[in-house]
């Protein structure tokens, strides 16, 4: 039995290993289209979003080269959905995973602006038409918004994640006290794994689109 609502997301260790975070590549065995002799529909439902988001991100970029953020919403979209599979481990829900991802990606950003373009990335801190009394404060503002990306990253992923879940376990939690409305909370379950699914191609969007923005901006 859980002590709280929240032990349901905390990782779990056996045979003191936590075997739990391999989900992340569970999915990886489903996914290649190699031995596919003739493509089902599966694959051109793959071709099209790598198609799209590749136009998408090429125009942010004004560069061809889109993969590594293609990679990373696919790999983002494939942890968001598969924990939404019964006795699947949400990695996507822990600060651990998103801050792994948003980090590295913020810093690489940050390091190749402030080394390659050091007098664009002063002159990007005070915003053109600022007037003089308010130099100081616009300073110090950008500085901040700068450092808390990769902080707004990660905690836009795992808080979306965790929202739908936590709301998934209560009505799994309260449906056996309410036999007469146990209809009506299966019925509500299931639009809401329906709105989860949806949320999951949002975050990874998003958290790819964001991290497309701040690589064309730092560039």
């Amino acid at each position: 039995m859980m002590m709280n609502l929240f032990s349901s997301f905390d990782p779990s260790s056996y045979f003191m290993l936590p075997l739990n975070w391999l989900s992340m590549i569970i999915s990886f065995l489903f996914i290649p289209s190699m031995f596919w002799l003739i493509p089902n529909r599966f694959n051109f439902l793959i071709q099209n979003m790598l198609i799209t988001l590749h136009k998408e991100f090429k125009i942010i970029t004004k560069k061809n080269n889109t993969l590594m953020f293609i990679v990373l919403f696919y790999f983002i979209m494939i942890n968001n959905l598969m924990g939404l599979f019964p006795y699947i481990f949400t990695a996507s829900s822990h600060m651990i995973f998103t801050l792994s991802l948003a980090l590295p990606l913020w810093l690489s950003f940050m390091l190749n602006s402030w080394i390659s373009h050091t007098y664009h990335s002063f002159a990007h801190l005070m915003p053109q038409g600022t007037p003089s009394i308010l130099m100081p404060f616009m300073v110090c503002i950008e500085t901040i918004s700068n450092i808390i990306r990769p902080g707004t990253l990660a905690i836009r992923l795992s808080a979306n994640m965790i929202a739908g879940h936590l709301l998934l376990t209560l009505l799994g939690n309260t449906g056996p006290m309410v036999n007469l409305l146990i209809f009506l909370i299966i019925m509500i379950q299931f639009m809401l794994i329906l709105l989860e699914s949806a949320v999951a191609l949002i975050q990874s969007y998003v958290f790819a689109i964001l991290s497309t923005l701040y690589s064309s901006e730092n560039n």
